[in-house]
């Protein structure tokens, strides 16, 4: 018999197990449904499952524990002594029907429950029976928490929503770890009849069914009299619903086939939320189809804050379905912080080094500048913070641009050329392609003392950096575009104090892109301004454009820190980092009272080095001259000849120089008895058709019109024209041409030649 008996349970395990394998758990699978979060738990963005229904996955752990006491106290009282089935529960349920003639209650447990989430069945007794078996496997194979949190990530909760974080967030726009006792019995009861008691459709039923929860409640001594009578009180208020639609486009980057369910993000969702409602207030103020791009970054731990791929995302006028944060575009000057960085590493350099703000020529390659007209003798800080062309161009041909691109590539800021083509001077100005993820990954040099790190916008992302410059130049250059170019001008700028907001704009080729970068204390900001589809823009440029939206950005996070009582972070000199005296021409130290100092200036610069002014026209600046008792320049073996250092400006300066400071004047004139053997100064090219100062008045009749005849006699064979600082036209050595001006204002027209001399005159048209 018990032979028999032993058997028998042999076979019925057996049957079991071969039913268990032929017809196994439904357990859910990957069905594609995702929830982007924000780093505080808030959704994002969701992307729902091919039935249109999002969920938010949670654990038991991150669902107030007032909704489990609600759930189990209304709905199963006993699940965790239960196996699955509660034959009193059944009981009692079947004679409350039968008494009251109707369905009164269901004797259903959350194991039946969830076995019904997992494979539907009809109301009939073959589906109630199935609803048997699927319950057994449920507590065969799993443990009771993970049957509990099958239920709370898939119970319905009305309309498109699964599970009780996506209806918390839905209906009462908060976390299910804050539900109060009122709000947990709320969602604890919808799943009971979701369509039926929606709150946001039926508030009443809702409030009734509630109600009926927190009595029961009451009745079991699951909660205190004094806190029901309180969750009685409190009536059902719903935040307007809403699914989570920020940061889309970073939620389609995060979103593929290998993601989990869950997609943690580091954005500040009330961050990204305010400034994507700032940035829709612009569409107003940006031309026709033209969109608009921000991240923020917290450069310490390179968190991305905020991300905004284009300025709407439903706007496809204005191709709002492009990621700009990733295409590849122009970067326009951007670029040109970091050669000012390496050239001051590289010991080329320092703030106040001379630099050659003149007409430029090398190959086919003829750079103008963006603002009117040409400078002259600038400083490298002034050339930086004013962005100017021609002296980075002229600093780019001694640091070279492979070089250059290479050390950008191996600190993790790529730049993309046309396929075969090879860097060169043009990258510099924006001839080149890279992302606004770059450019602001790039900018964190300048707040992580000289590393560059990249982005994350994951906070499973390990931080990944590579060093690009100095401490002591990445400071420098942030003090220089936070406009404490020099120690004179601004003494505070070596005081251990919180650094103002350093930012640099950017302009491509025809007004196709507009670029500000900032880099703050706590921040890097990237904004990028243009039309997607490439088109020009006409007058649009980053310091118009793009640095009114940065600025307000840094507005927003400057309020949002005063209000979180953050304290200031200081920003102290590095111990490199000095300031010396320098005189130019020469950009050297020299005693203020020595005949070769020109002109003084206080420069920042790096470990003591103080470099010597680059030569570009290989003229010699300090040339070694002989002079008579009588102090006329003569030969080296005249009578009496005494030799002596003359500090000389670059010769392609001359026009822009004051006249005494011209070679012609810093030299001694030559004793015609015994003269030097060379003549070391070279006239400017003179402009024939107009004198420097003119004011030129359109003539009476000429449809507003002045035509004026230009050339400039020289010994070169070809010249190239400029006007306020773009090119003109190309003509032969001394060859004239006709320009006619149609509008009044000042105008800069200069020449340079193939002997590289230049001339300059300014002067003005008026009615």
């Amino acid at each position: 018999m018990l032979r028999r008996i032993g058997l028998g349970i042999v076979l019925i395990c057996a049957a079991l197990w071969l039913a268990d394998t032929l017809n196994p758990l439904p357990l859910p699978k990957d069905d594609m449904a995702r929830v982007v979060l924000a780093q505080d738990g808030t959704p994002l963005w969701r992307f729902a499952d091919h039935n249109g229904v999002w969920r938010y996955p949670v654990s038991i752990e991150q669902v107030s524990p007032y909704y489990i006491e609600a759930l189990l106290g209304y709905e199963d009282r006993w699940f965790y002594q239960h196996p699955g089935i509660n034959p009193l529960s059944i009981a009692r349920a079947a004679w409350q029907n039968l008494r009251g003639g109707q369905i009164v209650s269901g004797g259903s447990t959350l194991s039946m429950q969830v076995a019904r989430l997992l494979d539907p069945h009809p109301r009939t007794l073959r589906g109630k029976l199935r609803q048997l078996w699927r319950t057994a496997q449920l507590e065969w194979h799993l443990s009771k928490d993970d049957i509990l949190t099958l239920y709370l990530n898939r119970a319905p909760f009305g309309g498109t929503l699964e599970g009780v974080a996506a209806a918390s967030w839905a209906y009462l726009g908060k976390s299910p770890k804050s539900l109060s006792r009122a709000e947990a019995a709320l969602l604890a009861v919808l799943p009971q009849a979701p369509s039926r008691l929606r709150p946001d459709r039926h508030p009443k039923r809702a409030q009734a069914a509630r109600d009926k929860i927190l009595q029961r409640l009451a009745q079991f001594a699951v909660w205190p009299e004094r806190a029901i009578s309180d969750a009685l009180q409190e009536p059902v208020w719903l935040a307007p619903r809403h699914e989570p639609a920020l940061a889309p486009l970073l939620a389609r980057r995060l979103n593929h086939t290998n993601s989990p369910a869950v997609i943690e993000t580091t954005l500040d969702a009330s961050l990204q939320r305010r400034l994507e409602d700032m940035l829709l207030g612009w569409r107003a103020r940006l031309p026709e189809r033209t969109s608009a791009a921000i991240v923020v970054v917290e450069p310490d731990t390179m968190a991305v804050q905020a991300y905004l791929g284009s300025l709407d995302i439903q706007d496809a006028q204005r191709f709002g379905h492009v990621d700009m944060v990733q295409a590849v575009r122009s970067p326009g000057s951007t670029l040109k912080p970091f050669l000012y960085g390496l050239a001051l590493d590289e010991g080329l350099i320092h703030s106040e080094s001379l630099l050659q703000d003149v007409p430029r020529q090398s190959s086919d390659y003829r750079p103008g500048n963006f603002s009117q007209g040409f400078s002259g003798p600038v400083s490298a800080s002034e050339a930086l913070g004013r962005s100017l062309n021609l002296p980075v161009v002229q600093l780019m041909e001694v640091y070279g641009p492979k070089r250059f691109t290479g050390e950008l590539r191996n600190a993790g800021v790529p730049l993309l050329l046309p396929r075969g083509a090879e860097p060169n001077l043009a990258l510099i100005l924006g001839g080149v392609g890279t992302r606004l993820e770059n450019v602001v990954s790039g900018f964190s040099a300048f707040a992580r003392q000289g590393k560059v790190a990249q982005l994350r916008f994951q906070p499973q992302q390990q931080l990944e950096e590579k060093r690009l410059m100095s401490p002591g130049a990445a400071w420098i250059v942030r003090r220089i575009l936070s406009g404490q170019r020099r120690p004179d001008i601004d003494p505070r700028a070596q005081l251990v104090e919180r650094a103002p907001l350093a930012w640099k704009t950017g302009t491509s080729y025809g007004f196709r892109d507009a670029w500000a970068v900032g880099v703050s204390s706590r921040y890097l900001i990237g904004v990028w301004i243009g039309r997607p589809d490439g088109t020009p823009v006409a007058g649009q440029f980053g310091l118009a454009s793009a640095t009114p939206l940065l600025l307000q950005v840094h507005d927003v996070l400057n309020h949002r820190d005063r209000q979180a009582g953050k304290a200031v972070i200081a920003d102290p000199q590095p111990a490199e980092v000095g300031v010396a005296a320098i005189c130019w021409p020469l950009g050297q130290e020299l005693p203020r009272t020595d005949a070769n100092c020109r002109r003084l200036r206080f420069a920042w610069t790096l470990n003591g080095t103080v470099p010597p002014t680059l030569n570009m026209d290989h003229s010699d600046l300090q040339p070694l001259v002989w002079l008579n008792p009588q102090g006329l320049r003569v030969a080296k073996d005249c009578p009496g000849a005494q030799a002596q250092r003359v500090a000389l400006w670059p010769a392609a300066l001359e026009p822009w120089l004051p006249v005494a400071e011209q070679r012609q004047n810093r030299l001694a004139p030559a004793d015609p008895s015994c003269p030097p053997p060379v003549q070391m100064y070279a006239t400017p090219l003179q402009i024939v058709g107009v004198h420097a100062g003119d004011r030129l008045q359109r003539a009476a009749g000429a449809q507003g019109e002045l035509n004026i005849r230009f050339s400039a006699p020289s010994r070169g064979t070809q010249q190239w024209w400029y006007l306020n600082g773009q090119p003109l036209l190309t003509t032969a050595s001394g060859q004239g041409f006709d320009h006619v001006f149609t509008r009044t204002g000042s105008y800069q027209l200069s020449v340079l030649d193939d002997n590289g001399q230049t001339g300059s005159v300014e002067f003005t048209v008026v009615d």
